[in-house]
């Protein structure tokens, strides 16, 4: 007799969570990338984290931890913002008819009408659901409003990891083995020769520039925004400002362009932040003839879309997100509160021969260190470099987290900066507590010996054995 079926068990999040929840990095290195738990373990950062609120977390045994990175900037707001959840449980609760695909709901013709409120002279938006989708929105429609072949890019520029926004990325290491890619060419950010030689070949569609590089923390020099911009248009190319990290409010400005004076670009990249920490989420602002370009017929109509772009959880999370900023003037917050907290490290820079200079705007900041002076230090620093550049940042780190628990990250590979990108909210006190931390570690690091530079040794060691 064949025996019945089992009950089914149904879907209970908190039970599978409990059951399996301590599999986590047995679950990481056998299903997903095998390499990142790896890295965690190696570095001491493989911590069980339980919660979270704003700008902290809290580790299984009970233990506040302040987040300096943000999930690389996409938690603006911190994490579980009230005005947020509740806007996301509304959208679920309504139970709209979403993604039918024909038809036309009100949530993302609302957040491209409040997106574009922020951004004089765009006048239309693409939702797709990533900052590479955002990216590779413009590439396209740059290419396909001018009828041109070549996108410029800036070196050390980071605009994402699909195939597109890769041929733009200026890192060789993130497009090593991936080629061949479009036929992009890099020129040096801020070199308006270098630029005006490309745009003379006649085949450039645009240039897409970060206002400040990621990697690096490197800002556009001063007036090279409004100049590129006006070499561009006199050989109609256009301007595509990649805001994926900076904007939204993180260097002080809604946008980042917006700093300097006189800079409207054509085409305009949104992700990160818009997202409220909950739905991916991707906008590509741009000019209206652009759009109608690319749009220029009904048999067009679907010539550049997204299976989940628009849907109601994303423009809904947007759009709490905006309202949250204006209500809590988070762009005035970041602005104030970066001031202090750059002010206050970059006063450091006198008193430890380590650090180098403390440079950025609003929550996004640059801290680097470099050769020291003194024969003591000068050795150990060299063992390092020899081994792998970057090395030292690392160092710094760690003990961040493992002592201070504070999470930070280094800005990029072979680079000896760290990189602040907190969430938008924090403020005096969470500016205190880092630069206490700071503090105590780069004692150490001056110390002479300690853990620090016996944690060095066994960088090198790794970095040695990974050649």
């Amino acid at each position: 007799m064949t025996p019945p079926d089992p009950e089914p068990k149904g879907f209970d999040l908190a039970t599978l969570l409990a059951e399996r929840g301590a599999e986590r990095y047995d679950l990481h290195a056998r299903y997903l990338n095998h390499q990142l738990p790896r890295m965690l373990h190696t570095i001491g950062f493989d911590k069980v984290y339980e919660r979270a609120e704003g700008a902290y977390f809290w580790d299984e045994e009970g233990r506040e931890h302040l987040d300096m990175l943000a999930g690389f900037g996409v938690m603006g707001l911190g994490r579980h913002h009230p005005v947020v959840r509740k806007a996301l449980h509304d959208v679920l609760d309504a139970g709209l008819a979403d993604l039918t695909r024909f038809d036309c709901q009100p949530l993302p013709g609302l957040l491209a009408e409040k997106l574009l409120s922020y951004a004089p002279g765009l006048h239309r938006v693409f939702f797709g659901n990533s900052g590479t989708e955002a990216v590779e929105t413009a590439l396209k429609f740059a290419r396909y409003a001018t009828g041109r072949p070549r996108v410029l890019y800036c070196d050390h520029a980071f605009h994402g990891l699909t195939t597109g926004s890769l041929s733009v990325n200026g890192e060789g290491g993130f497009r090593e083995g991936f080629e061949p890619l479009l036929p992009d060419t890099a020129v040096p950010l801020g070199d308006l020769a270098a630029l005006e030689r490309e745009l003379a070949k006649g085949d450039v569609a645009a240039l897409i520039v970060e206002p400040i590089q990621g990697k690096g923390v490197h800002a556009a020099p001063p007036g090279y925004l409004r100049a590129a911009q006006e070499l561009l248009h006199r050989h109609k190319a256009l301007l595509v400002a990649d805001e994926v990290q900076t904007g939204l409010g993180r260097t002080g400005d809604f946008f980042a362009y917006q700093h300097e004076e006189g800079v409207e670009p054509d085409l305009v990249c949104v992700a990160k932040a818009l997202s409220g920490g909950y739905v991916p989420v991707g906008a590509t602002l741009g000019k209206d003839w652009i759009f109608k370009k690319v749009y220029s017929s009904m048999d067009r109509v679907l010539v550049h879309s997204a299976s989940f772009g628009s849907n109601a959880q994303a423009m809904a999370a947007g759009l709490a997100t905006l309202a949250v900023m204006e209500d809590e003037k988070v762009v005035a917050n970041a602005r104030a509160t970066g001031n202090l907290l750059r002010d206050r490290l970059a006063a450091l820079v006198d008193r430890y021969e380590l650090l180098h200079e403390v440079r950025g705007r609003g929550l996004m900041i640059g801290i680097e260190f470099g050769r020291p002076k003194s024969l003591g230090l000068r050795s150990r620093w060299t063992m390092l470099q020899a081994a792998r550049k970057g090395l030292f940042a690392q160092m710094v780190v760690v003990p961040l987290l493992q002592r201070h628990r504070i999470l930070t990250q280094v800005s990029g590979d072979h680079l000896e900066v760290i990189k602040l990108i907190p969430p938008l909210i924090i403020g005096e006190r969470e500016v205190d507590r880092f630069v206490d931390a700071f503090t105590a570690v780069m004692d150490d690091a001056h110390g002479g010996g300690g853990l620090m530079w016996e944690f060095g040794r066994t960088l090198v060691k790794q970095a040695v054995a990974n050649r």
